[in-house]
């Protein structure tokens, strides 16, 4: 998405809430929606899910905290992101055009990923785990890139904004349906009188079959008109060329920007205080003695209207303040909430204290990605590589619940769960020097003024 021009909506009228409203039920703004859910909800499978399941077999602190590793490809995406802009998948490609073939290719292939990794049996055999969590991740991140894509290219600047707000509300739905939702699906089939890890398999063959919501979605959507130009542009140049042009194109505009490598750097870090905290969330709570369903009721219920309120206040904080300044505010909260889980530490298994903690750590962390979203997306300008410059940006963003947060196990293991969750609040220190740096700078300015 292209920052708008500081004059495009100068003296404009305000829209009626009426209009506001109204947006959201635009079928293009509707599609977002539905792939934004669809994108969502295979992260904690090979995520925070998948070590609820670990630690409910012994699986100890040390190896939960190693499994962040497996999380690689949302890190390294852009590796491939290349291909998506440039490559056409046998049959899908010519079926369904350009960004349509590969959101259908990838999430057959995501269906098959979790099918696998609900055959696998983690007390017996990590190293099964841990390839079937990767094969999700893979297919994952695969569908991450162009569903980024389609949502940037599909909609007008009018429906930008409420299409990213639809996008994030339901790419946290979507995760809180692959928590929540799964443990609760898990003890009901438990419930049943089935075996432990055969409620767990039967949980992530439902999980899988939810992934259809998005293949639906796909088979209604329509090929963004966007890529339908590009596509045209470049259909007569053989597929490698089009694959380097999409590579090249993409870093070379990045890194021909002022302070293009600071700015990067803080694509890093600016949610790393989530990511940190969150590697080591639901271990936390399971150690204090809640149960999975305590757990799951609560991310559920508090968790989900958080979620909702805090995006949002999101948008509103954006509207009302510079990209700048919105920042400071999601980065500081986000960062902050961390202390509700040292103060959770010391009072124990209460349920009240648990909601607040979780209604918190929800709520803050939806206004710090509604902004942060905001941000990568008026880094994106160019149809001809729009998968590959945001999968880059995503994957930098996944650097710190990918490798940085990979020790997260072994200092929870050595401070205990109240002194964690205090650095868990001071790792944000970095990303908000690199914020005063980059303000200082002019950044934010080069971008115009970014509405969300």
């Amino acid at each position: 998405m292209t920052a708008p021009d500081a004059t495009s909506s100068a003296g404009a009228p305000a829209a009626s809430w009426r209009d506001s409203l109204a947006v959201y039920l635009q079928p293009r703004v509707l599609i977002v929606l539905f792939l934004g859910f669809s994108s969502g909800l295979p992260l904690a499978l090979s995520g925070s899910t998948l070590l609820v399941w670990m630690r409910e077999v012994g699986v100890d602190l040390k190896t939960i905290g190693l499994f962040a590793l497996v999380g690689t490809p949302y890190t390294l995406k852009f590796l491939w992101a290349p291909l998506v802009d440039a490559i056409h998948v046998p049959l899908f490609t010519r079926a369904f055009g350009r960004r349509r073939g590969w959101l259908l290719f990838s999430q057959l292939l995501l269906i098959i990923a979790i099918l696998l990794l609900a055959l696998t049996d983690p007390a017996r055999s990590p190293f099964y785990v841990a390839l079937g969590a990767l094969l999700v991740a893979t297919t994952s991140s695969t569908q991450d890139i162009v569903v980024d894509a389609f949502r940037v290219e599909s909609l007008p600047e009018s429906e930008q904004a409420a299409g990213m707000a639809a996008y994030v509300a339901a790419y946290r739905i979507g995760m809180l349906v692959s928590t929540a939702g799964a443990l609760f699906i898990v003890s009901g089939f438990e419930g049943t009188g089935i075996t432990r890890h055969s409620a767990w398999m039967w949980g992530y063959v439902v999980m899988a079959a939810m992934v259809l919501i998005g293949t639906l979605t796909a088979l209604v959507a329509t090929e963004p008109e966007q890529s339908t130009k590009a596509e045209a542009a470049t259909h007569a140049e053989p597929a490698f060329h089009r694959v380097v042009q999409a590579a090249i194109g993409a870093f070379a505009e990045f890194l021909s920007r002022k302070d293009a490598l600071a700015a990067l750097a803080f694509v890093v870090l600016f949610k790393f205080t989530d990511a940190f905290s969150g590697t080591m969330t639901a271990p936390f709570v399971i150690d204090l003695g809640f149960s999975r369903n305590d757990y799951a009721a609560i991310v559920k219920g508090v968790g989900l209207a958080a979620t909702l309120i805090g995006g949002f206040a999101g948008g509103f904080v954006a509207r009302r303040y510079s990209l700048a300044t919105s920042l400071w505010i999601g980065g500081v909260v986000q960062a902050l909430a961390n202390l509700s889980f040292s103060w959770l530490a010391f009072v124990g298994t209460s349920q009240w204290a648990l909601a607040f903690a979780i209604t918190a750590e929800n709520f803050t962390s939806a206004i710090g990605t509604v902004i942060f979203v905001a941000y990568l997306s008026a880094l994106c300008r160019n149809p001809l590589h729009t998968a590959t410059q945001y999968a880059l940006l995503t994957a930098l963003a996944a650097v710190g619940r990918t490798y940085l947060s990979s020790g997260a196990g072994f200092v929870a293991d050595t401070t205990g769960w109240a002194l964690f969750f205090v650095i868990c609040v001071l790792v944000a220190i970095p990303s908000l020097v690199l914020l005063a740096w980059l303000q200082k700078r002019g950044h934010f300015e080069t971008l115009g003024p970014v509405r969300v």
